[in-house]
């Protein structure tokens, strides 16, 4: 009879099944969506062009024919914007890319490997730990040059440490648990164990991280085309348009508002998704 009971009890237990995805999710995927779209097709959305202007239409307020209106020189703002996300989003992509792995490269060496070389590595991630983020962005560019490539390299470096530092906590978490003690006790390789157990159970928060990431990097290189260390004029970029509004935030609202307003629903959707990310891989 218990046996029986145990087997109705599993039967009318209820599935568990995975929470729907929210509104708010929803819609903020939908905003990276058309965001990355403007970035792979831009000319699938606009056919004005984004370099080029009418002195006749400048500082023309938003419209039919020209939605975020223009600027000082009679130039689409839609345009500009739809056009700068392909500079935004693959610096941003650049930027995470490079925390990524190099970061994740250092983590997992120093927390696979420990002893000496751990905590040589750990005390370099200190050090960049220690620098504010964008002083170090600013020294990487003035070695590097000016350009949305190198930012996103300078923006990528200030990730490093971030990303070591989860890793390695993740890494070293993973290494303790039981079924890693028996893979190594039955004779597994520490390279067999590192790729088959550690790597897999322990990257899903850094995988998180990195969309988390990816936001930041938007918003980092943003501020660097704004105070121009980013695409020179006139090539179109977030933060450049900014930083080119700003003598006429008081004539011109639509300058900076609707630009900004862009970065900033980008910058809050890949943070939505990224919470997103963590919760499931928690």
């Amino acid at each position: 009879m218990s046996a029986i009971t145990a087997v109705l009890g599993e039967r009318a237990a209820p599935r568990t099944t995975r929470p729907r995805p929210t509104a708010t999710l929803v819609l903020a995927i939908t905003v990276l969506v058309i965001a990355l779209a403007w970035a792979v097709l831009p000319w699938l959305f606009t056919a004005q062009d984004p370099i080029a202007g009418v002195a006749a239409d400048a500082l023309q307020a938003p419209s039919s024919e020209h939605p975020f209106g223009t600027d000082a020189t009679g130039r689409d703002l839609l345009a500009r914007v739809i056009f700068g996300a392909g500079n935004s989003l693959s610096g941003a992509a650049i930027a995470v890319l490079v925390g990524l792995v190099v970061g994740t490269a250092i983590g997992v060496l120093a927390g696979s490997l420990g002893g000496l070389l751990e905590e040589a590595l750990m005390r370099v991630v200190d050090v960049l730990l220690a620098i504010p983020g964008l002083l170090l962005a600013l020294s990487v560019i003035v070695l590097l040059g000016f350009g949305v490539a190198n930012a996103a390299i300078a923006v990528g470096v200030t990730s490093i440490a971030v990303f070591a530092r989860l890793a390695r906590s993740q890494v070293v978490r993973v290494r303790r648990s039981d079924y890693v003690e028996a893979a190594f006790g039955s004779g597994g390789t520490f390279l067999g164990v590192l790729g088959r157990h550690v790597l897999p159970n322990s990257l899903g928060a850094v995988l998180a991280l990195a969309a988390l990431q990816f936001g930041s990097a938007i918003l980092q290189i943003s501020t660097l085309g704004f105070l121009g260390y980013g695409a020179p004029p006139p090539i179109p970029e977030w933060g450049l348009l900014i930083a080119e509004s700003r003598d006429y935030v008081a004539t011109a609202w639509w300058l900076t508002t609707l630009p900004g307003a862009i970065v900033a629903a980008v910058v809050l959707s890949a943070n939505r998704v990224a919470a997103a990310i963590r919760e499931r891989s928690a």
